[in-house]
């Protein structure tokens, strides 16, 4: 394979996987993850929380058996992220090798999990909110993100309007998207340059 060959492919599966990658990210960041875990993904604090829901132990310190078993809010918070992450990993994978084995190309596996890891490693990170903000401030973001919140109308969850901070509409998720979106293509770099390196293709 001559060196500008070699480009064009290189350049030619980038574009694939970076369009793959940005065109599932809202079917699984949105609507394939479960309402659940996207509330109480962020959960953090060493207080008890009852394992099947979440919920503050002191608010209704009676359960007991299986519906009694309780963790910390931080583990609890790391058990959702990582469901979550699962299941947009799965997503992403199914996508990448449906379209690729669609138009003959054959990505060697590890450089699918290699991707994949890289996008579900920091998604994980940045989705358990803190480390978010902590980019977000030293970004000079800090303001914006205290500033564009939105205040949810009554209902079912919330007997009263409630102020969120990291949900559809604010700042901290458009932040969020940016840096899942901007990852994605380093991801699809990394998993280009793995391919080419093994030189596997049809």
């Amino acid at each position: 394979m001559t060196d500008r060959i070699r480009a064009i492919e290189g350049l030619a599966l980038v574009a694939a996987l970076t369009s793959v990658f940005d065109g599932v990210h809202s079917l699984g960041d949105q609507f394939i993850q479960r309402e659940h875990d996207a509330v109480t993904k962020g959960m953090h604090g060493s207080h008890r929380v009852y394992l099947n829901d979440g919920s503050p132990v002191e608010e209704n310190p009676w359960r007991a058996g299986k519906e009694g078993r309780t963790c910390t809010a931080s583990a609890y918070g790391r058990r959702s992220v990582s469901r979550h992450v699962a299941s947009y990993s799965a997503v992403q994978l199914a996508s990448t090798l449906a379209v690729t084995r669609a138009v003959g190309y054959r990505v060697p596996a590890s450089a699918l999990l290699t991707g994949a890891a890289i996008n579900a490693i920091t998604h994980g990170i940045l989705d358990r909110r803190d480390p978010l903000i902590w980019l977000a401030e030293k970004a000079g973001k800090g303001g914006y993100v205290k500033h564009a919140t939105v205040v949810r109308k009554a209902g079912e969850a919330w007997p009263e309007p409630v102020q969120d901070v990291s949900g559809p509409g604010t700042a901290l998720m458009e932040l969020d998207q940016a840096a899942h979106r901007a990852i994605g293509v380093v991801a699809a770099l990394v998993t280009t340059w793995i391919t080419l390196r093994k030189g596997r293709r049809r």
